[in-house]
């Protein structure tokens, strides 16, 4: 594609919104618009970035409902929906928000292991475009540059759940890394965390499929073992003792699992789910000590 007018937009500009801003700019012009005015090439306001045919949605996932409200007007866009969560206030998956402004058809939700910082060096990965909707995988997989490989799945859901829970067990693994607990302990968290992410999943419709490939496990093994993780940092400030607050601060940018965790802990509650490790983040979030939440977790 080289358009002589940008038919596509990025909404949100944060690490992750300016990473796919780059890579998608690689084929074609690509707007890209935030609340706040950016030093970025092809930047421009929200009202211009709306009337592109295609937009990509990197805005936090608790911000996504009230953004839609006050902002979005149906012009039959194509939404690639770039967050990854579940809404704190009232449990629902992002799918469900977005159906209340665009079909079906018409959307779909980027999942697998890709940190910002290397998509903006333009370093290889993979990422799966889920939608229910194989025609619009094949309209937007064409915008991606050749150093991202495209996969398509039908499962929304499972794509949401593993995007969402990846980032309380990336947590659950920084405390880990923080308490010193040793890589056996890292690597059995992660695997039972999987394990627990597809339980979970199951119940709400969710593939096994989604969990054992890019989406579930390879977004997982990514963000619950490294620095570059904002989630795996808030667990390694856990370990230390420090207040969410101060960790928060400290980090400059959203960290999607400390919400999300809340909103696991009470879907699991109220759907009867069996989710230990994401149960105690939730507590240490809290202010749970997390020795003593290692000690809960060993023994349950």
């Amino acid at each position: 594609m080289n358009n002589t007018k940008s038919s596509i937009a990025v909404i949100g500009a944060g690490k992750w919104g300016q990473a796919l801003h780059f890579a998608l700019s690689q084929n074609q012009e690509t707007l890209i618009t935030s609340r706040t005015p950016r030093d970025i090439k092809n930047f421009t306001d929200l009202q211009t970035a709306l009337n592109c045919e295609y937009l990509v949605i990197a805005i936090p996932a608790q911000e996504i409902r009230l953004w839609l409200k006050n902002n979005f007007v149906n012009k039959n866009q194509k939404i690639l929906v770039a967050s990854k969560g579940i809404e704190a206030s009232s449990g629902e998956f992002l799918n469900e928000i977005y159906s209340e402004y665009v079909e079906d058809k018409n959307i779909a939700f980027i999942s697998g292991p890709s940190f910002a910082a290397e998509v903006i060096q333009g370093l290889p990965c993979a990422l799966v475009l889920n939608s229910r909707s194989k025609k619009l995988y094949n309209e937007f997989k064409p915008f991606f540059p050749k150093f991202i490989k495209t996969y398509y799945s039908s499962d929304v859901i499972g794509a949401e759940v593993a995007g969402a829970y990846k980032n309380v067990l990336a947590i659950a693994s920084g405390i880990c890394e923080g308490l010193n607990l040793g890589k056996n302990a890292q690597a059995s968290l992660i695997s039972r965390g999987l394990v627990e992410m597809h339980r979970f999943g199951k119940h709400f419709g969710a593939k096994k499929s989604s969990f054992l490939g890019l989406s579930g496990a390879g977004d997982l093994f990514l963000t619950a073992s490294s620095t570059m993780s904002r989630n795996y940092r808030v667990g390694l400030g856990l370990a230390s003792n420090k207040s969410l607050e101060i960790i928060l601060e400290e980090l400059g940018e959203v960290a999607e699992g400390v919400k999300t965790s809340e909103a696991i802990f009470n879907l699991s509650q109220e759907h009867n789910i069996y989710t230990p490790i994401a149960n105690e983040v939730k507590l240490v979030l809290d202010g749970k000590d997390p020795v003593n939440s290692l000690k809960d977790l060993l023994t349950s």
